[in-house]
């Protein structure tokens, strides 16, 4: 399965644990291309309707709803765990995704 930075599938989160986000919901493929193509894992990060506000999330609007995309969710997954692709971010979100997680990450 060729995946790409930034695409949007519809995943399979559970089994999970404590306050991990949980249930089948998008998600947003944050791993770089190298990763994705060449390891049957990659790294994603949740979309929620009902959260709050936090630096780490961004606001967006997919399939009609407002969401955020929750970084501070990030997970490695198998690819087995992609039930469909349904979109992908555009270049703006991709961009601040980056911003927030070299912050998230920086020394």
């Amino acid at each position: 399965m060729v995946v790409n930075r930034f695409e949007i599938y519809i995943v399979s989160l559970d089994p999970v644990k404590g306050s991990e986000l949980r249930k089948t919901r998008p998600c947003v493929v944050v791993s770089p291309d190298e990763i994705n193509h060449n390891i049957n894992a990659v790294i994603i990060t949740p979309m929620t309707t009902s959260s709050k506000q936090y630096p780490t999330r961004i606001s967006v609007e997919f399939q009609g709803k407002k969401r955020l995309i929750v970084l501070d969710q990030i997970r490695t997954i198998g690819k087995s765990r992609l039930v469909k692709k349904v979109g992908k971010v555009n270049h703006k979100t991709g961009e601040k995704i980056v911003a927030v997680l070299k912050e998230m990450f920086a020394l």
